[in-house]
């Protein structure tokens, strides 16, 4: 992966709720600090987009790294472990703390997009927690049945299946992240029927058949490593 690319075959994926008032200072710190920091300063962190809740006060940030050992460098274990005086007051405040880390198994994108689709105004995220014995046909039929049904839906632009290395605080085993162009892309005639076939009811009879649903509209503009490489077209 090149120091010009956006996305990468692992994320990091963050949530945060600012307290009560505080969401100017919040989003100054984490727009002009904490992320410029982690991109910039972290080898192997390649992009990341911040997205707001749309109907609630949370707050995600998705950072695509080269690699989830991006995660074990020495230059991010000290920003995590040892943050500065900034750092350290802001996330004593904040609540609604999740992070999880993944590595891409596989991803999708529709013949009418490219790499630009991660700059869609809305990311759905799904989680799962799979049975290791149930994993294979899981994956299987996401990638061979699910993601192309989703993607014949003309707001569904890329689709991302990825297995989760670390949690906190959920135990979730994958994370699917979809980029789209509206908040109920869920109500597509095309993804009612990819929510409807054999195969997918089977799988959802499971005792672990549990998702939880995230949606978050995108916030301002792709941080990326470099200027030298333009930011994604999709709006």
């Amino acid at each position: 992966m090149t120091g010009t690319a956006i996305k990468g075959s692992a994320v990091l994926f963050s949530e945060m709720t600012p307290a009560p008032g505080d969401e100017d200072r919040f989003n100054d710190w984490y727009d002009n600090h904490h992320t410029p920091n982690h991109v910039t300063g972290v080898p192997g962190f390649l992009s990341a987009h911040r997205y707001a809740a749309p109907d609630g006060p949370g707050y995600l940030a998705v950072y695509d790294l080269d690699g989830a050992e991006t995660l074990e460098s020495p230059e991010y274990r000290a920003r995590k472990y040892t943050p500065d005086d900034r750092t350290r007051a802001m996330l004593s405040s904040v609540s609604g703390f999740t992070r999880y880390v993944a590595r891409e198994i596989d991803f999708g994108l529709r013949e009418d997009a490219d790499i630009g689709a991660l700059n869609s105004p809305y990311v759905l995220a799904v989680f799962f927690a799979v049975p290791e014995g149930a994993r294979p046909e899981f994956e299987d039929w996401y990638r061979t049945e699910h993601m192309g049904m989703l993607l014949a839906c003309p707001d569904w632009r890329m689709a991302r299946m990825m297995a989760v290395v670390a949690h906190d605080p959920d135990p979730f085993t994958h994370m699917m992240l979809h980029y789209v162009r509206r908040p109920d892309i869920l109500d597509a005639p095309e993804v009612r029927r990819a929510r409807d076939t054999e195969w997918r009811n089977r799988l959802a009879a499971e005792d672990w058949w549990n998702p939880r649903f995230a949606t978050y509209r995108k916030r301002g503009r792709r941080f990326l490593k470099t200027d030298s490489f333009p930011d994604g077209g999709e709006e």
